[in-house]
């Protein structure tokens, strides 16, 4: 689906990417672990454009996205959910899931309706389609983000670090939704903290530091028979800070 060949990026004299190699599949959930600082943002912002990458390429489909694509439908084919949301907080709850369908995917507004109620149903949000989305709580946020990135019909979703801006409670509910959407075998890619659900939902774990993939294996493994010393030791750090068993 997707081919990352020895991508790097720079910001100025900082290295955040180092030569990345790797191929993501159809159907597969992949969670990206590693420390603050460790590339793991910048490798998902560079996987949909919303960072251009600094060498290398990254083929979707065949196609290298980096030289010929066109941004806005890449985006549609590779959605993205962030961290603080991105919504337009002016705007509707329904508002919110209908303007990229009709502006970009060039929908008519009763279809993007009908995309939209079935996508906040899917969420449990539909209840609160026609509330301003300031008025809403960070979990909600988040199930809409959610809801508005698969109402464009995405092939494979991008998860940066998608419940790190919400209070502790709020948390559970949108990793229930995340992990629905794993088992309907959507495509996605999650950069977390949340180590539980890194192993309980992945296929596959990528663990990176200092802009390298140091170890990429099946959860079993990563956490039960990390081969490398940075992953053993970054793992005893998160499994004691976060309490999973």
């Amino acid at each position: 689906m997707l081919k990352i060949q020895h991508l790097k990026k720079h910001f100025n004299q900082l290295e955040v990417l180092q030569d990345i190699d790797i191929e993501i599949f159809q159907g597969e959930v992949t969670c990206i672990i590693g420390s603050s600082g460790s590339g793991k943002s910048t490798l998902l912002r560079c996987l949909n454009l919303l960072e251009q990458p600094t060498e290398g390429k990254i083929l979707y489909k065949d196609k290298d996205i980096t030289t010929d694509y066109n941004v806005n439908e890449l985006r549609t084919k590779i959605g993205m959910v962030f961290q603080h949301f991105n919504l337009f907080n002016n705007l509707t709850v329904i508002e919110n899931c209908v303007i990229g369908q009709v502006k970009i995917l060039k929908r008519n507004r009763k279809e993007a309706e009908d995309i939209a109620y079935q996508f906040l149903s899917k969420v449990d949000m539909l209840r609160f389609a026609d509330t301003k989305t300031k008025q809403l709580s960070g979990g909600q946020k988040q199930r809409i983000a959610i809801a508005r990135a698969l109402c464009m019909s995405p092939e494979l979703l991008l998860f940066d670090e998608p419940t790190s801006a919400l209070d502790p409670e709020m948390v559970q509910e949108v990793l229930e939704v995340m992990r629905q959407l794993a088992n309907e075998g959507l495509s996605m890619i999650i950069v977390t903290h949340e180590m539980g659900f890194a192993r309980d939902v992945a296929n596959r774990i990528i663990f990176m530091d200092k802009g390298v993939i140091v170890e990429d294996a099946p959860p079993e493994e990563i956490f039960n028979n990390p081969k490398n010393e940075r992953t053993r030791t970054f793992l005893k750090r998160a499994l004691d800070t976060y309490k999973i068993n």
